[in-house]
């Protein structure tokens, strides 16, 4: 019955825990007490991390695609959004050397939503560097950080020297393990800023259901042969999908993570009316999102 009380809003300490044991395998301490924190899901710490840390006219550099939720969480508290543009000709990393030196957040999301794009560890290094330089905090979501292919394994912002110095990662069990209603992730690392985090919700939310947290405990500490049985299945529908593409004349990369696929357009039409129709075309993919600030539709195969 001790399931169905009040949560913490930090999470039960044995979900902390089993958060620290996934970390440990990737080499990365996190101390459970002080270190980490249970979350209702990713999209939920991202929004409350602005209530926490900016002041009005705080400027937040977000990334410029169609995750809406950094965007409106920092005009909620007030802040100024700062986008930052993803295109194909830096393969749809934001260019940090561009970056207003004056900000107070930084988002970054890799494997990333929409445009399927991964970064690599330099990308990070240089992530690290403007946030010590400038004295940003930095928010890494990873919510696709297991769902990756063909050999390919998505590198760890926190593993990365200095990271730990910076910011925070904020992780989701919602794709890995494939229960995104049930609303359940976590934040980790940057003491004085899960700390921030932790004064937010504890005021504002009253945290995970613990039956949930249970599940996600088991999930993270169990066997993951589920995750590559999904991985699996991700991976023949990507490659129906591309290699179906390719056979009418479309250029299209094979993503190496996230069940995304980026597809190049040009469309003066009302980008509403192009996933309509994009989505009637007899695709086998549940949706096709389109984004003003990539250029890419993106068909989702889950």
């Amino acid at each position: 019955m001790r399931t169905i009380r009040y949560p913490s809003s930090e999470g039960m300490l044995s979900f902390r825990e089993a958060v620290s044991e996934w970390y440990a395998k990737k080499g990365i301490g996190v101390d459970p007490t002080r270190e980490a924190s249970a979350l209702i899901g990713s999209k939920e710490g991202i929004a409350h991390l602005p209530l926490a840390f900016i002041n009005r006219g705080d400027k937040v550099l977000v990334p410029g695609s169609r995750v809406s939720v950094y965007r409106i969480a920092t005009i909620m508290a007030d802040g100024k959004p700062i986008s930052m543009p993803l295109t194909a000709d830096n393969g749809f990393l934001p260019d940090i050397d561009k970056a207003v030196t004056d900000a107070k957040l930084l988002f970054h999301h890799y494997p990333n939503n929409p445009t399927a794009a991964v970064a690599d560890s330099d990308f990070f290094r240089a992530i690290v560097d403007y946030a010590s330089d400038n004295d940003v905090i930095v928010c890494t979501t990873q919510r696709y950080l297991e769902l990756t292919y063909d050999g390919y394994r998505a590198p760890v912002f926190l593993s990365v020297p200095g990271a730990l110095d910076v910011g925070i990662e904020i992780g989701s069990l919602s794709k890995t393990y494939n229960v995104t209603g049930w609303r359940i992730g976590f934040a980790s690392r940057k003491r004085d800023v899960i700390a921030g985090l932790r004064k937010v919700k504890s005021n504002l939310d009253s945290g995970a259901f613990q039956a949930v947290q249970e599940a996600g405990i088991a999930a993270m500490k169990g066997p993951q042969d589920t995750v590559e049985v999904l991985k699996s299945l991700y991976s023949e529908r990507r490659d129906a999908l591309v290699d179906g593409l390719r056979s009418i004349g479309w250029s299209v990369d094979k993503p190496k993570a996230t069940f995304m696929s980026g597809l190049p357009f040009q469309t003066e039409a009302p980008l509403s009316s192009f996933q309509c129709d994009f989505r009637t075309q007899g695709l086998s993919q549940r949706q096709a999102l389109a984004s003003e600030t990539t250029g890419r539709a993106t068909s989702d195969s889950r």
